[in-house]
């Protein structure tokens, strides 16, 4: 599963957000981008040792500071079928337009550009002729 597009669905749910110094961060995801730079809403932010707690109303938290994150079992659930239905859906799909196979009539000769079975310049592989 890709963790980009299950940050994309957990939007508005709530998470937990660990980061490598152990400060933690409770709180419901308003938005992730590539970098997995994420923003919370309602956050419960709580230090490292554990005995110190902040309430905030929103923060962003960016995404190589991030060691860990949690979002709800269900949503794990959901956002696997959903993975497995589509890859199922472009093999189904893939399937119904391959016709014949690698290498039929017209298609382009591959290597250098000469006539197919033309023996190679100098043996040595690519760029290293004689």
């Amino acid at each position: 599963m890709l963790p980009l597009s299950l940050l994309n669905a957990a939007q508005n749910k709530p998470m937990l957000v660990e980061l490598k110094n152990g400060e933690t961060f409770n709180g419901h995801l308003v938005n992730c981008d590539n970098f997995m730079n994420i923003t919370l809403r309602e956050v419960y932010q709580t230090n490292a040792e554990g005995d110190r707690f902040w309430q905030l109303k929103e923060c962003y938290i960016r995404g190589s500071t991030i060691k860990y994150l949690r979002v709800p079992e269900p949503l794990l659930d959901a956002v696997k079928d959903e993975q497995t239905r589509a890859r199922e859906a472009g093999r189904s799909a893939r399937g119904a337009h391959v016709s014949g196979g690698r290498g039929g009539r017209g298609a382009p000769a591959r290597g250098r550009g000469g006539p197919r079975g033309a023996p190679m310049r100098g043996g040595r592989g690519r760029g290293r002729g004689m």
